[in-house]
């Protein structure tokens, strides 16, 4: 199996959103190397970073089902080791 590391980037722009955010990553969770959160007061949001290595369809499929929640951006990193 070959695998990409990758950092996907989440801004959480509605907070209810944010238990279906962790409901995937935590179904993603073998995956995942780190993350962390950053709450933004002044901008009123909240900006999450997750290290993967996975493949890259899994790491695409994260990301996708990610972006699709409402009040959720996100953009995904790919290293190229």
């Amino acid at each position: 199996m070959n695998t990409r590391i990758a950092v996907i980037s989440i801004v959480v722009e509605k907070i209810e959103s944010v238990s279906e955010v962790n409901e995937l990553l935590s179904e993603y969770g073998n995956y995942i190397i780190g993350r962390f959160g950053i709450p933004y007061h002044e901008k009123k949001v909240n900006i999450i970073s997750v290290v993967i290595n996975a493949p890259q369809n899994i790491t695409n499929s994260l990301s996708g089902k990610i972006g699709q929640i409402d009040g959720i951006e996100t953009n995904t990193l790919f290293c190229s080791k």
